[in-house]
């Protein structure tokens, strides 16, 4: 390959990527704006905690129901019409969040937003991996699931301004527009035939007997599980800060929501900056679910110190630095799962991870603090999420201590 082509595959690696990434980010963005509005939902529809945080949990919910037989379909049919279909699915879904006159329009929408993102992050990822070269996987897994993060910043941040401005229902039209034309754009540029050299890797090679790669080995188990629980906390703290800072900073919407947003944008940065340390520094799956413990503990003891405390400049301080690894073991633990499965069936190994991360973290996060909040408060919810982090950080444990011959027998040939 001369130096011109092979800038020319770089430069349409990175395009892949950054239309990939942008339609990660209305992913999320309307999956969070809910979050960004729910002081508005509480007093029109006089809700309670528990309803606002199953509204934001059954996302989630969908996602890990529905994401494993969605990304096997996509891997067969082809990945970019699928995304496509999902991601005007989802924006379609999103807009009618903002035509929702009760509780139970609302939360039918919510559902039709997690039918159409059950299978993106998965088919995402491995589409963006079928373009870059093995040594950037976790730096690209973190990154691009700090999309996610970067997401929940601008639907809360964006989502909170425009509501306190023009209403919550302009919020959810305005995030559902922009998914839908972007989604519009991206199979105009991202070709399936340029795509693993033209070939879909999975079409005519997915079997029952070939699936069982992606279990094989206690390392790949413990990295779909450790994955999952370490998102509790990453989950549950987006959804609820706009509301905490609401209820005991004394803040109006218009400030908590930005505010919140910040701390959405620490921690993409520290799933960016974690996954990078893995690339540069780890070199084994063992050493990486090693990071991933030091990951879990620290975000633990950070954010256990941070509710202990008095809101304030030191909480807040101590909050940001949780964030910062609240979801840093996802570049590790996406890296893990793409070296131990084969490449062929990528769609569906991130399926599985992606399973793991939301019935595990995504969905309950928000749902168990919204339930705990009804019967000890809002803090006393918050205070019992390190546990998720501790848990995590055991799984991780549990799977660095695999053996060479374990790890020979997960590794794809």
């Amino acid at each position: 390959m001369t130096r011109t082509s092979k800038e020319k595959v770089q430069a349409y690696a990175w395009l892949v990527f950054a239309l990939t990434f942008g339609l990660l980010i209305s992913d999320y963005m309307a999956r969070q704006v809910l979050n960004a509005v729910f002081p508005l939902l509480k007093a029109e529809w006089s809700l309670t905690d528990g309803q606002l945080g199953f509204l934001s949990g059954v996302v989630a919910l969908m996602v890990g129901l529905l994401t494993f037989p969605i990304s096997l379909l996509a891997d067969r049919l082809g990945r970019v019409k699928s995304i496509a279909f999902m991601a005007v699915l989802w924006s379609i879904a999103t807009l009618l969040c903002g035509f929702a006159q009760d509780y139970q329009q609302m939360l039918a929408a919510r559902v039709l937003v997690g039918v159409g993102e059950a299978a993106y992050g998965s088919v995402g990822i491995a589409v963006i991996l079928s373009v870059f070269p093995q040594r950037l996987r976790a730096t690209l897994t973190g990154a691009f699931m700090a999309g996610g993060l970067a997401g929940q910043v601008l639907g809360v941040g964006i989502g909170g301004v425009v509501a306190a401005a023009h209403g919550w229902r302009m919020a959810f039209v305005a995030i559902g527009i922009g998914g839908l034309l972007l989604a519009l754009v991206y199979p105009l540029l991202v070709r399936e035939t340029r795509l693993n050299g033209g070939e879909n890797p999975a079409r005519g090679q997915v079997t029952w007997a070939s699936l069982g790669a992606l279990f094989a080995g206690r390392q790949l188990k413990c990295a779909y599980i450790g994955s999952g629980l370490s998102l509790l906390t990453a989950a549950a703290l987006p959804a609820w800060l706009p509301t905490y800072f609401v209820r005991y900073y004394d803040l109006p919407l218009e400030k908590a929501a930005p505010l919140a947003a910040i701390f959405l944008a620490i921690g993409g940065a520290g799933m960016v900056i974690c996954g990078a340390i893995s690339d540069k520094f780890v070199r084994t799956s063992n050493h990486r679910s090693l990071l991933s413990v030091a990951y879990c503990l620290g975000c633990a003891f950070l954010i256990t110190l941070a509710m202990s405390l008095e809101p304030g400049s030191a909480q807040l301080v101590l909050l940001g630095a949780g964030m910062f690894l609240a979801a840093a073991s996802a570049g590790p633990a996406g890296a893990m799962v793409a070296n131990l499965t084969p490449a062929a069936l990528h769609g569906t190994a991130f399926a599985i991870l992606t399973l793991a991360n939301n019935a595990f973290g995504l969905a309950p996060g928000p749902i168990l603090t919204g339930w705990l909040a009804d019967r000890i408060g809002l803090l006393g919810a918050m205070q019992w999420l390190p546990f998720a982090s501790l848990a995590a950080a055991g799984i991780f444990l549990i799977g660095a201590r695999n053996t060479s011959a374990e790890i020979g027998a997960a590794e794809p040939a």
